[in-house]
């Protein structure tokens, strides 16, 4: 099974963050299938986050994802969907620093919207994601 990751810009930033992470994922049994350095247009950005769109982050989450590269891999692993998410902890950083303390937000994430990383929640998610930011390539 695979599943898309986005190590979001300020994670791209933090060198000790982003090679904690890798360590994490050979630790965890995820292999790195493809890996690709992005800039986000502001309209590409929008078009990847349309379903929050009518929510109050949403211009947050654009121009967090518009502030500097990030990084798309695909990850190949047993249930990576899930391990991924796992490893990436809450959405919200706060509650994961208290149930989760040894994740990936809890440890790297800043606020609810700079919170790392990003992981497909589904098979679905995965083969849209993946087309988006691969094309119909097989990595």
């Amino acid at each position: 099974m695979i599943t898309l990751a986005i190590f979001k810009p300020h994670c791209l930033k933090n060198p000790i963050a982003y090679e904690t992470i890798q360590q994490m994922l050979t630790a965890n049994g995820l292999k790195v299938i493809a890996r690709k350095r992005i800039s986000l247009s502001r309209s590409e950005a929008e078009k990847f986050y349309e379903e929050h769109r009518n929510k109050f982050f949403f211009r947050r989450l654009v121009s967090l994802m518009t502030s500097g590269p990030s990084e798309v891999v695909l990850l190949s692993g047993n249930g990576a969907i899930q391990q991924w998410r796992n490893l990436m902890g809450p959405t919200k950083v706060l509650k994961s620093v208290y149930t989760h303390p040894e994740c990936i937000r809890s440890c790297f994430g800043l606020s609810d919207t700079r919170n790392a990383t990003h992981g497909s929640d589904s098979e679905q998610s995965v083969v849209a994601e993946r087309k988006f930011f691969f094309g119909d390539s097989n990595v």
